[in-house]
């Protein structure tokens, strides 16, 4: 759950540094979709390790829903980032 909250918060600030850098706007043009894609994605693995957590910890009758929830985002990021 860490260290998907600071891949989420890392780009999620990079994309505000992006919206500073309006002098340079065309060159940083092409990366604003695939920085949009790892924002989604891995603000959704955040949300989605942050319910199963709780889940676990509360002992939930729908955790093992997000324990999958969670499996599948990875899944979805392997898909997306592995060359």
């Amino acid at each position: 759950m860490g260290s998907a909250v600071s891949i989420a918060v890392g780009l999620i600030l990079t994309w505000v540094v992006f919206l500073f850098l309006s002098d340079s706007a065309a060159r940083f043009a092409p990366e604003r979709v695939p920085l949009a894609r790892g924002v989604a994605v891995f603000t959704l693995i955040s949300a989605a390790s942050a319910a199963s957590f709780y889940g676990e910890l509360r002992e939930r009758r729908w955790r093992f829903a997000s324990h999958v929830a969670l499996i599948a985002f990875l899944a979805l990021a392997v898909r997306l980032y592995w060359p």
